[in-house]
């Protein structure tokens, strides 16, 4: 499916494609501009086939934990499920400095926050395409992609769902021939758990989007934050929850 809403991906793209492979994940992404997430810089990103992008290690844990998740690994999830791209669907990937989708996200997030003009430098932009649930016996799949992107002083990511058919794996207590049920779908944007200097407790910092892990996530194409149904945006750099 293709719509204004959605970023263009895809092989013609020159998007890599994920393995076939339950809760497989992309090899290791060497950023070309360094992430800051939460006062933090990483270099290296993972795209994992279940619904997740993370830092600096991959992850392919199916059932999602209720952030703040407690192992401490630095996360963005679009839609944390139990994701089997062998049944169906494909996760792509790309870095771009394309000028055209450059322009059309720095138009985008300069829209949403006028108070702080944006201009993209970068985008990591990862869309798992009409994907299938573990266990499935349905053709339900889901579409949806995460935009990580930054003019270099400023980090934001954008969440685009297109279609959401299902929140549930088989192994998570769902239903094979709906998709529905269990342990439904995590949405969260900003978790990260780290130490800061001495201090012998966790900063914590996280957001869920309202709806996550329970069945009304199915309906998150018509929620949005920055008034476009289907589309989260938010600054991650620095903690901030922008129209919530």
């Amino acid at each position: 499916p293709s719509g204004s809403l959605l970023y263009p991906y895809g092989p013609h793209q020159g998007d890599e494609t994920n393995p076939k492979h339950d809760d497989g994940t992309s090899e290791a992404i060497t950023l070309s501009i360094p992430f800051t997430f939460y006062g933090k810089t990483y270099q290296t990103a993972f795209v994992n086939n279940n619904g997740v992008i993370s830092f600096d290690e991959p992850v392919r844990q199916y059932t999602p934990d209720p952030f703040p998740l407690v192992d401490g690994h630095p996360s963005v999830a679009p839609y944390w499920a139990d994701v089997d791209n062998v049944l169906g669907g494909d996760i792509f990937y790309r870095q771009t400095t394309d000028p055209a989708l450059l322009a059309d996200i720095s138009q985008h997030i300069t829209q949403y926050f006028p108070e702080k003009p944006f201009t993209a430098t970068w985008a990591l932009v990862a869309t798992w395409d009409h994907v299938a649930y573990y266990g499935s016996t349905s053709e339900k799949g889901n579409t949806f992609q995460a935009v990580l992107t930054t003019d270099s002083k400023m980090f934001y990511i954008i969440f685009n769902y297109w279609d959401i058919q299902w929140t549930t794996g088989a192994a998570s207590d769902g239903d094979a021939e709906t998709g529905l049920g269990g342990t439904p779908a995590h949405v969260d944007s900003l978790s990260s758990i780290f130490q800061a200097g001495f201090n012998s407790g966790d900063d914590t910092n996280f957001y869920n989007i309202p709806g996550s892990q329970t069945d009304a996530i199915i309906n998150i194409t018509a929620t949005s934050n920055v008034k476009v149904p289907g589309r989260w945006v938010f600054r991650v750099d620095v903690f901030q929850v922008t129209g919530v």
